[in-house]
């Protein structure tokens, strides 16, 4: 018995080796046939299911991404591909908010696995394009209201003018100046509501010291500098072990998160989502 299921997991193991070759050479098709025999051998196994995933995901079938991908995650909640391409398959499928929420688990595994691989960065940028997308629709929406609520408001007061006149007709002079007064002023209470959806700059301490961008991940230094962890954990790999700016010796484990900064990124990122925009 024992041997069987030995058996079965190394034949599994060969098809997975078999679609990762077919995969290489672009052979989908033969991939995602190798990859469903492993499956079938051994359904429990979280990397079959999203290596399939992957190929459906190269050919665009989104369904079937989300239907692996949500398999893999079940058997492993700790997968960030898994969570990644669910992710990323909720989106294509107009499931806006359930998608956003998968990359956002994605990036936290991620981040905590390996904080400055290709894959995080990745991840961070399909989720930003996400929210910034997400807050262009809000954006559009809120504008319409805003200017349909104001275009309300105006008519009013100017049948409230209107009726003012009729009834008094002494005192059209005051009931004019008093009539703009509240137009300017609904004109300024109407500007400040929109002021959230205009972009500006952000703040220089909600932006890394190197990248110049807004934190994604921030770190604190012995000195008190923040900078973001992946930036700065690839020039202690590649430069040196020191602060790039006050150059006295720094050592990852000397880096410690900078929960305060993150927390004023997210609050910013949440009332301003133009920030995502990255380029």
């Amino acid at each position: 018995m024992v041997k069987g299921v030995n058996s079965a997991a190394e034949q599994a193991e060969q098809l997975k080796q078999d679609g990762n070759l077919y995969f290489k050479k672009n052979r989908l098709g033969a991939a995602i046939d190798a990859y469903t025999e492993a499956i079938t051998l051994c359904p429990n196994v979280p990397v079959y299911w999203t290596n399939r995933a992957l190929c459906h995901r190269k050919r665009n079938e989104w369904e079937r991404v989300e239907e692996d991908c949500q398999r893999a995650v079940q058997l492993d909640p700790k997968s960030v591909k898994g969570h990644y391409m669910l992710g990323l398959a909720l989106l294509q499928r107009e499931k806006y908010a359930e998608g956003i929420r998968a990359l956002e688990r994605a990036l936290d595994l991620g981040r905590g696995a390996h904080p400055h691989s290709y894959m995080v960065e990745e991840i961070w940028q399909e989720l930003a394009s996400a929210k910034y997308d997400k807050w262009q629709r809000d954006s559009v929406k809120r504008t319409l209201e805003l200017q349909k609520l104001e275009n309300s408001c105006e008519i009013s007061l100017e049948e409230k003018y209107l009726h003012n006149i009729n009834q008094n007709e002494d005192g059209t002079n005051e009931d004019t100046d008093s009539t703009s007064e509240q137009l300017a002023a609904l004109k300024l209470v109407f500007s400040k509501a929109a002021e959230a959806d205009i972009p500006t700059d952000v703040p220089d301490y909600l932006c890394c010291k190197i990248t110049l961008d807004i934190f994604r991940d921030p770190v604190l230094t012995p000195s008190g500098l923040t900078y973001e962890r992946a930036v700065i954990l690839e020039h202690l790999e590649k430069v040196g072990k020191f602060d790039p700016i006050t150059r006295e010796t720094l050592h990852p484990s000397q880096l410690i998160p900078n929960l305060a900064i993150k927390e004023a990124v997210t609050a910013f990122l949440e009332k301003h989502g133009w920030a995502y925009n990255m380029d």
